[in-house]
């Protein structure tokens, strides 16, 4: 059975959904352009896969947002956010400044297109992240293992309560509302160090 034929738009609105079917289709299409590129320009093919995996995640993020309009292909957006990123990866590896074009991966006709937001965007999100991380390494346990059960899995207070042993669903969400106050003391003092 053939695949569906995706117009950009279509591809956009799926990747916002989460279709792995666009993904897919969406690397197939840009990843070899993007890591040959790299290549030829003194990385090396994991490089190239994670400039890539990052520029997918900028994209993903973008496509969510309702009021994002992308005004080029898709494929010269990666690109151009691939190769941001590996100057920006090579002027933190080098002590001489590596100097690029602000406007590099536009094509001619597509005047001012930036990704400095899109990508500092990116950036500070991973930066939250890893404070949430270690905030959430510091908490220990049973903190941790309650927060996860509550937002990452989805539980009921009243399964927590059983599972955690709590003699009623409203111990459970005070000690959760607790937890969560030691969690939000830990995750901004982790980003004041």
């Amino acid at each position: 059975m053939q695949s569906p034929i995706y117009t950009e738009p279509q591809l956009l609105t799926a990747l916002a959904k989460g279709d792995r079917k666009a993904t897919e289709i969406i690397y197939r299409k840009h990843f070899p352009i993007v890591n040959g590129w790299l290549i030829k320009n003194g990385g090396s093919a994991n490089d190239g896969a994670d400039l890539f995996q990052e520029a997918m995640v900028v994209l993903f993020g973008k496509a969510q947002d309702e009021d994002f309009r992308l005004t080029c292909s898709v494929g010269t957006y990666l690109f151009a956010i691939s190769k941001h990123l590996w100057y920006k990866k090579l002027n933190k590896q080098s002590r001489d400044p590596v100097f690029y074009d602000e406007n590099i991966g536009t094509e001619e006709g597509i005047q001012g297109i930036t990704f400095d937001e899109d990508i500092s965007v990116h950036e500070e999100r991973e930066v939250h992240y890893d404070q949430l991380n270690n905030a959430l390494e510091l908490i220990g346990e049973p903190c941790r293992s309650l927060l996860k059960a509550f937002y990452h899995d989805d539980k009921s207070m009243q399964d927590i309560a059983k599972s955690f042993g709590y003699t009623n669903p409203d111990n459970a969400k005070n000690q959760k509302y607790k937890c969560l106050t030691r969690l939000r003391k830990l995750f901004y003092e982790s980003g004041k160090k």
